[in-house]
């Protein structure tokens, strides 16, 4: 937890932003696995945790924007939660620590948001992705439980967004250390990955680390052989010389701030010169993308460039013609990447996407595109410092889409099918790394930066 100040400081900014009615932030509730009292691991909501900062489930916050006044609802411990759980500070207490003196049973939660409703007042909530909050929401403002998310407040989803995208100094700190446990990951596979292993070795080795250092992983590890399935979570495969391994992975630190870091590794320590070639051509567009990363450019505009650097690999190599340019402008190059740059990383490893893609990574007056490939960038606005974003381009061979493309004549003026029959087992590329924007450029997060270039990677790999 950050000091007092922070949570008083954020939640003041927020009031000021909101013109009128009450802000209501819902925290989440445990949910059970196979049975009610055998629970998932317990994962708090970014807003709550962002605002009011208590890391507890059943908890709800409400800010009345024109008074100031600020209440946390939640329930103190009883004697058979001490019996299971051990003593627990007080819900006056826990709320002192971060700033807010009016503390209310979680029970009474429906009651004073309904009355509020009632007197005609404004209710301004977050769109719900759980069912129990949909539900609760449902409850006090009888909302229909099928309307619940498109009734959330715009005027409050923007005030959110202008908060939290742009990290303070304390966020920047920890998500540092979340990047210095993503490296601990990365290297600890990149050192022990071998032929004849079992991708899932290699996952459960990674998630120890991230468990033993922070909470969690900050999502599902992703880590694949198959790398042409872009968010492949299947573990099962044996490493195989002369094959390419994804691995897409990040951790989450005790205040839950994340990293997301992706690199691909030969899974017998040494590649081919086709794959050198092709993870070459990723690498240059990591790297040129990380040097155009500044304020007041935009993200869909260095996601475009690095479009380019991957359109013009390919055509060098034969497995695209024509000019890189108009072939980006086409959209041909989504065929190997139908993906965008990157996305916005906080509390969230996605930033605030369960608020709304376009409202976190758009504007009322920059929208998203249309177009195949670039329809899927989740960050394309103008950049600003203290933006956390992810660079990610990737290069990938998927026949399913291949075949599409060339049954119905899609950008064929551009790709050369003939060519990339070889290609069909190839699998994927993808090269991640986690960036600040700063005040003139942009720094990478993390004390080191993973190995990258084709000699380093094998190096390290060398006598796994």
């Amino acid at each position: 937890m950050f000091g007092r100040e922070v949570y008083e400081g954020r939640r003041k900014e927020l009031a000021n932003k909101v013109k009128s009615g009450i802000i209501l932030i819902l925290g989440n509730s445990e949910v059970g696995m196979n049975y009610p009292n055998n629970t998932y691991r317990f994962r708090q909501d970014s807003s709550f945790l962002y605002f009011f900062g208590i890391d507890q489930p059943d908890m709800a916050g409400v800010i009345d924007t024109a008074t100031g006044d600020e209440v946390i609802f939640g329930n103190d411990v009883s004697i058979d939660d001490i019996i299971w759980m051990g003593p627990q500070p007080a819900m006056s207490e826990r709320a002192a620590r971060v700033g807010v003196r009016k503390v209310l049973p979680y029970d009474r939660l429906e009651s004073y948001v309904g009355e509020v409703a009632a007197k005609g007042a404004k209710v301004h909530y977050l769109p719900p992705y759980r069912d129990d909050n949909k539900i609760r929401i449902h409850k006090m403002l009888g909302t229909g439980i099928d309307k619940v998310r498109e009734g959330a407040s715009a005027e409050l989803i923007k005030a959110v967004v202008s908060l939290r995208e742009l990290k303070d100094k304390y966020e920047v700190e920890e998500m540092d250390k979340a990047a210095d446990i993503g490296y601990m990951m990365h290297y600890t596979a990149m050192k022990m990955a071998k032929a004849g292993m079992v991708e899932q070795e290699l996952a459960g080795i990674m998630e120890g680390i991230s468990i033993s250092h922070g909470t969690m992983p900050s999502f599902p590890i992703i880590l694949s052989q198959n790398g042409e399935t872009l968010h492949n979570h299947s573990h099962h495969q044996v490493l195989t010389d002369g094959r390419l391994l994804v691995i897409d992975a990040g951790a989450e630190t005790n205040l839950h701030y994340a990293s997301d870091f992706t690199r691909t590794l030969p899974a017998g320590g040494k590649f081919t010169q086709v794959q050198k070639d092709i993870y070459t051509i990723v690498s240059t567009a990591n790297n040129l993308a990380i040097d155009m990363i500044r304020p007041g450019i935009t993200y869909r505009e260095v996601h475009l460039s690095a479009a380019k650097v991957l359109a013009q690999g390919l055509i060098n190599l034969g497995l695209m013609k024509g000019n890189a340019a108009e072939a980006v402008e086409a959209g041909a190059h989504a065929l190997f990447m139908p993906h965008g740059l990157g996305h916005q990383m906080g509390l969230d490893v996605h930033d605030m996407e369960d608020l709304g893609e376009n409202f976190v990574g758009y504007s009322d007056t920059f929208t998203r595109a249309t177009q195949f490939g670039l329809k899927s960038l989740r960050m394309g606005k103008e950049l600003k410092a203290g933006h956390v974003i992810t660079v990610e381009p990737g290069c990938y061979f998927i026949p399913a889409l291949i075949e599409k493309w060339k049954k119905e004549g899609i950008n064929s003026q551009f790709i050369n099918f003939d060519a990339l029959k070889e290609f069909y087992t190839f699998g994927g590329i993808r090269l991640e790394d986690d960036v600040l924007v700063t005040a003139n450029g942009c720094r990478l997060l993390g004390a080191k930066r993973l190995p990258i270039t084709v000699d380093d990677v094998e190096r390290e790999m060398a006598g796994n």
